[in-house]
């Protein structure tokens, strides 16, 4: 009997070592986050800086692919595929998965299948880049392109002026929505006007790109007037067309990639660096300063950065997925750790549906969060509890 306890004792000690062998396993991993520069992505970039601040330099890893990516391909794959060198390495989030992610992932996968490989806003084809990574999350460009149209509606806007350029038109993602755009334009009664401005990665660099902008934004407010509504596809963009919107009338519903610092800053002539991460506050400031320059109700954003909260967000699931916590492709498990970075937003989303098949992806994600119109007071649309018309989910 004696043997018998003791054997007993002696399993019950080995099994102890092993559980807490085990739970110092999943606690002694490392993260990366790969995002562009400060100047091309300020939002991504502070985003996986405030990660790594929550959780420290030798927990999080962080690196920054090249400003002129379309011609750097080799060089964004290297960046990414380099911290597979790394044997504690359990997750590797990219934002924005810009050209070249896909192919890296492959390699990731291919030397390390351990490690999580995860997307933020993909400049790829969805199906391409899900077929290569674990978790693949963009901004919802189906509910959002009709939603943005409806927003428009709602507000007074009798047209919708969409500006971009032919790489961008060439993404699924963006071609897609400018085809939910104009049948939703249709459904309100909108005029849907195309306009096109230069490529920021082009010859003419962001100064020449802005510069157009700057130049033509006047003229097209005369053309289709004050009740016209502008959205542009790229950040350098934005902060021009801002300017000359409050200067000149028209409505602007949110960027792109939508947060309160895309653009407001600098088309405001505000410094917000005091504000840090506090988004509350940087609302608040830009908020005033719209209403002053005569702009309440006319100017939108999401409350919380988009950029900002999907390389939090996504290294913060990252991080509950390794430790048992949350599953992979859970949405409501995502959002609860995009939640964590914008405590009092709303979000919504779905699966990604092809176009072409109409199926839905089980590791790809369409998110979004409720738009918020400044004023005094400001206000949310209540975008989120739209439902969209199921119609919209197979437009091409």
């Amino acid at each position: 009997m004696r043997k018998l306890v003791g054997l007993l004792l002696c399993l019950a000690m080995v099994l102890s070592m092993v559980s807490f062998a085990s739970a110092e396993a999943t606690e002694d991993f490392h993260i990366a986050i790969v995002t562009g520069s400060v100047s091309q992505s300020e939002d991504d970039r502070r985003g996986a800086e405030a990660f790594q601040a929550m959780y420290g330099e030798d927990r999080v890893k962080l690196a920054i692919y090249p400003d002129n990516f379309m011609d750097e391909v080799e060089t964004t794959i290297q960046t990414i595929v380099n911290f597979t060198d790394d044997p504690q390495m359990k997750a590797i989030i990219v934002n924005q998965a810009i050209p070249g992610t896909t192919e890296a992932f492959r390699q990731v996968k291919e030397r390390r299948p351990d490690i999580l490989c995860i997307a933020g806003e993909a400049h790829e084809d969805l199906p391409e880049i899900g077929s290569a990574a674990d978790l693949v999350c963009n901004n919802d460009f189906v509910a959002r392109g009709y939603l943005m149209i409806r927003t428009a509606h709602e507000l007074g806007c009798d047209t919708f002026v969409h500006i971009s350029f032919p790489r961008h038109m060439s993404y699924e993602t963006m071609s897609r929505r400018v085809a939910i755009m104009q049948e939703a334009c249709k459904e309100f009664g909108m005029n849907f006007v195309p306009e096109t401005a230069p490529d920021p990665t082009s010859d003419v660099g962001v100064p020449g790109a802005q510069a157009y902008i700057l130049e033509k934004a006047p003229e097209w407010i005369e053309k289709y007037g004050k009740n016209s509504a502008y959205f542009c596809t790229n950040d350098a963009h934005t902060e021009p067309l801002l300017k000359q919107l409050l200067a000149y009338g028209g409505y602007f519903i949110e960027a792109d990639l939508p947060s309160p610092l895309m653009g407001y800053p600098g088309a405001l002539g505000l410094d917000l660096t005091d504000a840090g991460g506090d988004f509350e506050k940087i609302l608040a400031s830009v908020e005033a300063a719209v209403v002053e320059k005569g702009g309440e109700g006319r100017f939108g954003t999401w409350a919380y950065s988009y950029g900002y909260t999907v390389s939090a967000g996504l290294a913060q699931h990252a991080m509950n997925v390794i430790k048992g916590e949350s599953e992979l492709c859970d949405i409501d498990d995502i959002a609860k750790a995009y939640e964590v970075f914008s405590p009092n937003a709303a979000w919504n989303g779905s699966s990604y549906t092809n176009a072409e098949t109409g199926v839905k992806s089980d590791n790809t994600f369409l998110v979004y969060q409720d738009t918020y119109i400044m004023g005094n007071p400001g206000h949310y649309m209540g975008s989120t509890d739209v439902e969209v018309p199921e119609k919209y989910f197979t437009v091409k």
